[in-house]
């Protein structure tokens, strides 16, 4: 078997759907980068992390298939030899790009299709059948699902773990899903994502980034994290092209997304908040495709500050119903397929079922910040409010928190809150380090040494007794919701420090005990 790819995102798609052959020893898997497309030099890249074997395209031209796999009908795949099978390439067929054969939606555009060498064509709905067979009666057209949308149903269990993996606590994960092309989220708004991390609580907020494999093929890694670099400082996650793109979709509670079929995984995986970016003087998007029912359907999207109030606006139905547009069989799609192309191969299927992979856990942010610029106010209720957002993106807050051995040396010299977070080798006594940093920095009002138990020491300069502070955790529903000990040792440092005190870090309200600290805390290693 051969799987022809021109680019690293049809490469992907035949990845999630010859996990049908899994365990079958009769069927080896061949690679070939068939030429001609701007985006190809990812595709053998992703070849070689996976380690499968890739055969020259002047090789895959003299030789002869018993199956040949593509997710693309451009190029000339069609010079291969052997049974041809084209696969879905996206969801929902909602784009059109100016210039490419007609003015069909992207993939199934028939001066690509009108191919005598296909013997089937696998799409996710019968809509998309229904189209084929308007242009050719002959079409070997059938339905059989979505094999990437089969790997996100299977991977929902999973929400928690890739949380976790992200660091998002009990933070709104949003995600910013972005196309590719000049029409695309990410070259109509590239400062988006910075706006966001700079106006955001960030105790209440965490961003990640879903960008199109072209994206990812036309900048490169270097140049893409370049580029976002205020953003990548403050934390934002850049998701990889291959599955963790998929987990951060499960992961998240919202998604900003302009007209990207990426915006149709998430909604058909859960029916969760989405505001859209498209902006209606687009040629791009196809009038009732999936993807325009949905961003007719959603809030809009006007500047970053309005974020909050859109995703109040958001209300359930029209998500669920351009998944329905977009994907049928869900469920069922690495059956039907498997079926479909084990009977073109003359062979019996394994008696083990085909079950779709559950996706990886995703990678955290590369860099999180360790300087922030924190206001602080006592609300009518008597709670002091602490808002956290990254250091140097905004105008500065009441006082300047810095982590000592994470933020850079001008933070930390600028800061009227130094904290410690444990190393695993526990260099200093917590005392004596709180006594280091009050001496070493002058600008330093209130050192806190946050222990491994979460308790923080906490010391002033014009208060030398240490005292303990403990924020008590909340139970919501079973879930145990901790806050931030750094963002806690913001409201003590306020220099209200009663034996109890209230203390709001986003939506939640947490308990917090102050009193001395005793001998032996203040001695404990970290």
């Amino acid at each position: 078997m051969l799987l022809a790819a021109r680019s690293a995102v049809a490469l992907h798609r035949l990845l999630d759907a010859v996990l049908v052959f899994a365990g079958d020893e009769r069927v080896t898997r061949l690679f070939t980068l068939v030429p001609g497309s701007d985006f190809g030099v990812d595709a053998l890249a992703a070849v070689e992390r996976i380690g499968g074997r890739t055969v020259p395209w002047s090789e895959a031209l003299r030789g002869s298939y018993d199956l040949v796999l593509s997710a693309s009908p451009k190029g000339d795949v069609r010079l291969i030899r052997g049974t041809h099978v084209l696969l879905p390439h996206g969801a929902g067929y909602s784009k059109s790009l100016p210039g490419e054969g007609s003015d069909s939606a992207s993939g199934l555009d028939p001066v690509f299709l009108r191919r005598t060498d296909l013997a089937l064509h696998a799409v996710a709905h019968p809509d998309q059948a229904a189209r084929l067979v308007a242009w050719d009666d002959a079409a070997p057209a059938k339905v059989v699902g979505d094999p990437t949308l089969e790997r996100l149903l299977a991977s929902r269990p999973l929400r928690d773990r890739y949380r976790a993996a992200l660091g998002t606590g009990s933070r709104t994960l949003v995600v910013l899903a972005s196309t590719w092309g000049p029409e695309s989220l990410l070259h109509r708004h590239p400062g988006l994502a910075q706006e966001l991390a700079a106006r955001l609580p960030y105790d209440a907020y965490q961003l990640a980034l879903v960008l199109h494999p072209n994206e990812h093929s036309r900048l490169g890694s270097y140049e893409l994290a370049q580029r976002l670099a205020p953003a990548c400082d403050a934390g934002l996650i850049i998701a990889d092209p291959y599955e963790e793109w998929a987990s951060l979709l499960i992961a998240a509670d919202a998604l900003i997304t302009d007209h990207g079929s990426a915006a149709l995984y998430y909604t058909a995986a859960a029916d969760r908040p989405a505001v859209g970016v498209h902006e209606d003087d687009g040629a791009e998007l196809i009038p009732d495709s999936p993807m325009h029912t949905l961003l007719r359907g959603i809030p809009r999207l006007r500047d970053a500050g309005a974020l909050i109030h859109a995703l109040r606006a958001w209300r359930p139905g029209p998500g669920a119903q351009a998944a329905r547009q977009a994907f049928d069989r869900q469920g069922q799609a690495l059956d039907l397929l498997r079926s479909e192309l084990y009977a073109l191969l003359g062979l019996t299927p394994p008696p083990t079922p085909a079950r779709p992979r559950p996706l990886p856990a995703p990678r955290p942010a590369v860099r999180t910040p360790a300087a922030f610029d924190v206001d602080t106010d006592v609300t009518a209720a008597d709670e002091i409010r602490v808002t956290r957002r990254p250091a140097g993106l905004g105008p500065p807050g009441d006082h300047l928190a810095a982590e000592y051995d994470a933020a850079s040396e001008p933070y930390i010299r600028s800061a009227g809150l130094l904290y410690r977070r444990p190393l695993p080798q526990a260099p200093w006594a917590a005392d004596a380090w709180i006594r280091h940093a009050l001496d070493a920095y002058p600008g330093c009002r209130t050192a806190a040494a946050i222990l491994p138990d979460g308790l923080t020491l906490l010391g002033t300069r014009d208060r030398p007794a240490l005292h303990a502070v403990r924020a008590h955790p909340r139970n919501e529903a079973g879930r145990i919701i901790h806050p931030d000990p750094a963002a806690v040792a913001s409201a003590v440092h306020t220099g209200r420090q009663p034996s109890h005190l209230r203390c709001r870090i986003g939506d939640r309200t947490y308990d917090v005990t102050v009193r001395p600290a005793t001998p032996t805390e203040s001695a404990t290693p970290f």
